[in-house]
């Protein structure tokens, strides 16, 4: 019986020291417990020079990382909080001024000078301005870029008008939705400018008659007054250009926005979002001031993008020389001879 006994305390004396060294076998194969520190650095290892670097632009602390990509390394961005301080206040200003700016110029011009109306009246003859082709440029364009202003506008004021009005879950929704809208339309509104400058070009040189335009305030400041023009007027010259420039600066900045490992670093990207930010807030405001004259603000300018033809005063009183020039051309009873169809009153 003793024996038995002791038999069964030698086995489990061999079972415990077995376990034993199993476990010590275990803890020298375990990686030591402060070595997932010392892979990034602590505050207390930051050197002094590695603070100034970080402070330098596009500067960061850096730790190292397993994956492969090395953007992950970034530890502390110190530009960033520049980067963020402007969008949520330089940026919000710029935008704001911009846009209610220009409403405000816009209400006030037409308390002051009303309507633009056709002095000579409705002739009851047409001509035509744009053929299919140039009109389907200009919605192609101008309804794509609507849609980006107004997602844009959402990203920058968005949160300040949405959110008090319909909740932040509502907000959530729209600016999703808005991204997705944003990053698709973008590929139309560059196909547009395109289209655009191929189509409209020859007729957007400035020329000497742009000169006597400008300062005859182009008609607009005072009744009666008709300078001479071509087919696009100073004003509308420069609505050309402001788009193809002004477009041609969102177009490269919003595909290295889609695809910032184009832009270089991080801070190469920021101020890639800020010139994408600053050149949508002028254009949203010409655009605005462009929608005013093309719509309530002038009699029968509408016609032009809209049947594509317009009243043969409407041409003779603001595009005199083109509308001599497309008499000659067009002929007959659509070009404002007699027996042409009677025009439509345009809706006050």
């Amino acid at each position: 019986m003793l024996r038995a006994s002791l038999t069964s305390i030698a086995k489990a004396g061999r079972v415990a020291l077995a376990a034993v060294a199993l476990l010590g076998l275990a803890a020298l194969a375990a990686p030591e417990p402060t070595l997932a520190q010392s892979v990034n650095p602590t505050a207390s290892a930051v050197t002094e020079e590695q603070l100034l670097q970080a402070l330098q632009p596009g500067g960061e602390i850096a730790g190292r990382v397993s994956i492969p990509d090395q953007k992950a390394t970034g530890l502390i961005k110190p530009g960033g909080q520049d980067w963020r301080a402007f969008h949520q206040g330089a940026m919000f200003w710029i935008t704001a001024i911009a846009l209610v700016g220009m409403l405000a110029i816009v209400v006030a011009f037409y308390a002051v000078r009303g309507k633009i109306t056709i002095d000579s009246g409705l002739s009851g003859m047409k001509i035509l301005r744009f053929n299919a082709f140039e009109r389907f440029v200009h919605w192609l364009t101008a309804g794509s870029f609507l849609i980006l202003a107004l997602t844009g506008l959402n990203l920058v004021l968005g949160r300040y008008v949405l959110i008090p009005l319909f909740g932040p879950e509502t907000f959530a929704t729209a600016t999703q939705l808005g991204k997705y809208a944003h990053n698709y339309l973008a590929w139309p509104f560059m196909a547009g400018l395109v289209f655009m400058l191929a189509v409209w070009i020859k007729d957007n040189i400035p020329d000497r008659t742009d000169v006597a335009w400008l300062k005859a305030g182009g008609g607009l400041l005072k009744k009666g007054v008709h300078p001479e023009a071509k087919k696009f007027n100073a004003g509308q010259k420069g609505i050309f250009w402001s788009v193809i420039v002004g477009g041609a600066a969102l177009s490269v900045t919003g595909v290295l926005l889609l695809f910032p490992y184009l832009a270089g670093g991080y801070a190469d990207w920021q101020l890639v979002q800020i010139i994408h930010g600053v050149v949508a807030a002028v254009l949203v405001a010409i655009m605005v001031g462009h929608i005013y004259i093309g719509s309530v603000g002038m009699q029968g300018a509408f016609d032009a993008m809209g049947s594509g033809e317009v009243d043969l005063n409407w041409a003779r009183e603001h595009h005199s020389l083109w509308a001599e020039e497309a008499r000659r051309k067009q002929g007959g009873a659509s070009a404002g001879t007699p027996g042409a169809r009677p025009a439509p009153q345009p809706a006050e």
